[in-house]
């Protein structure tokens, strides 16, 4: 019960009492009863002063903590005119004033660092204690590939994400270096936070693949320069002192043998200067000249082109395309080269196939921005496809391990995103598509 209720019946039980005083005298008026009643009337006004002084202000301050505990710190008690409750109200006051303050700070700070991590150029997902994404920022979205509703409430390893699945597997506190299937390669942090006496987990994701492809191709592109000086340097003078000798020995018949192998090292010569030569053409691609073009025109040009090999060679070179809307801004001749030599290895990956199964490549155009080269080749080996980019790597047996890094060049230049995997039906698809500003779309039709 409320103290208010205990004041209100002892003011009932007062006037109660002088009611019964004056009935009980019965019109006898006594000295002692005028005492009495004199008593209980200043008992009254005491309890009419007790009220004001000590009722009310607890009042006031018990609605200054109903307003705390509704954390309404905006409002403020008044005073009451009593020293001791003042007191208590102006400390109440200072007190909402710091919270009011307070809370607004951390408010902004929230705000401050909500906006920091949505602009954060790295990758950042925070999971729940039961390991299940609760918030993830916009660039962690793009590097995933995926939609917000996609990826929030699932746990990493159900997420339809490769960068999801090394995620998963990385060990507490620890970070690695992580490459794709499509020449991305990741810094993946897993870390977590403190939490009202809780460890939260999250994980950075950290884009390097422009700054490791420049350092990998510093260092590659200084060698190949000092191979390529080297190699041609002495190519040039053990082919025309090999002329020399066989322009001097064919005038005579019995050097005919002699002379025929002066032919075999010259022609050997003249293909280790194309070696190296492929190699520092690598190094040498020429910018991009971008131009409005239908991908439907360049994939029917490449398989006009690559008909020729697959029917030497008893493969089925297929072409799919839908009706395309728009063109798409590139180097076209940069990129008939990147799908010659996707459908050139597509072909060289079909004739390694031990099981005689006919060969197969189709050359698509699902839309307007997308190009797809798919064949039932050999296939490629999940240990494979990190190192697929890797300049110098090849699962060929006598492959060079430039071809994937041209066209890895060519397609960064364009900024393309694109894949080469080995699909669970057994299909090999390498898979490109455009965007940014290289690859604007327009409504407009390329002019004949």
């Amino acid at each position: 019960m409320r103290i208010k209720s205990y004041f209100t019946l002892l003011v009932i039980f007062l006037l109660a009492l002088g009611g019964v005083l004056l009935y009980t005298a019965k019109g006898t008026l006594t000295r002692h009863l005028y005492l009495t009643e004199g008593v209980v009337l200043l008992i009254l006004l005491f309890l009419l002063l007790f009220y004001r002084k000590i009722v009310k202000p607890m009042n006031s301050i018990g609605s200054g903590m109903e307003l705390l505990r509704e954390q309404d710190f905006s409002s403020r008690l008044s005073t009451v005119g009593q020293y001791e409750a003042d007191r208590i109200v102006n400390i109440f006051n200072r007190m909402m004033e710091q919270l009011k303050s307070e809370r607004l700070r951390l408010r902004e700070q929230n705000n401050f660092l909500d906006l920091l991590i949505q602009a954060s150029p790295m990758g950042v997902i925070v999971t729940t204690l039961n390991g299940e994404v609760s918030e993830v920022n916009p660039m962690a979205l793009r590097i995933l590939g995926l939609h917000k509703e996609e990826v929030t409430g699932r746990l990493l390893r159900d997420i339809r994400s490769p960068l999801a699945a090394e995620l998963a597997a990385l060990p507490k506190d620890k970070d690695a270096v992580v490459r794709l299937n499509d020449a991305n390669i990741y810094r993946c942090t897993r870390s977590s936070f403190i939490d009202r006496g809780f460890p939260h987990p999250f994980y950075l994701i950290e884009r390097m693949t422009e700054e490791v492809m420049r350092a990998e191709k510093r260092a590659y592109g200084k060698v190949i320069r000092m191979i390529a000086h080297e190699v041609n340097n002495s190519t040039a003078g053990i082919i025309s002192t090999l002329d020399t000798i066989e322009e001097t020995l064919s005038v005579d018949p019995d050097m005919n043998d002699i002379c025929e192998v002066m032919r075999v090292c010259t022609d050997r010569c003249h293909s280790m200067s194309n070696f190296i030569t492929r190699f520092a053409d690598v190094v040498k691609i020429p910018e991009p000249q971008f131009a409005p073009t239908l991908l439907n025109n360049l994939a029917a040009a490449c398989v006009r082109f690559m008909e020729g090999m697959c029917n030497d060679r008893g493969i089925s070179l297929q072409l799919q395309c839908v009706p395309a809307v728009r063109t798409v801004r590139m180097d076209a001749a940069l990129m008939e080269q990147v799908l010659v030599n996707i459908i050139k290895n597509a072909a060289e990956s079909i004739g390694q196939t031990t099981d005689g199964r006919p060969g197969k490549i189709v050359v698509s155009v699902p839309d307007a921005t997308t190009v797809e080269v798919t064949d039932n080749g050999i296939g490629i080996s999940r240990e494979a496809e990190p190192k697929l980019f890797t300049p110098f790597f090849s699962t060929k047996p006598n492959g060079q391990g430039i071809g994937l890094v041209l066209i890895r060049e060519i397609l960064s230049r364009h900024e393309c995103t694109f894949s080469l995997r080995t699909c669970n039906n057994g299909l090999t698809r390498f898979r490109i598509t455009f965007n940014g500003n290289p690859a604007e779309r327009h409504a407009t039709p390329p002019t004949a």
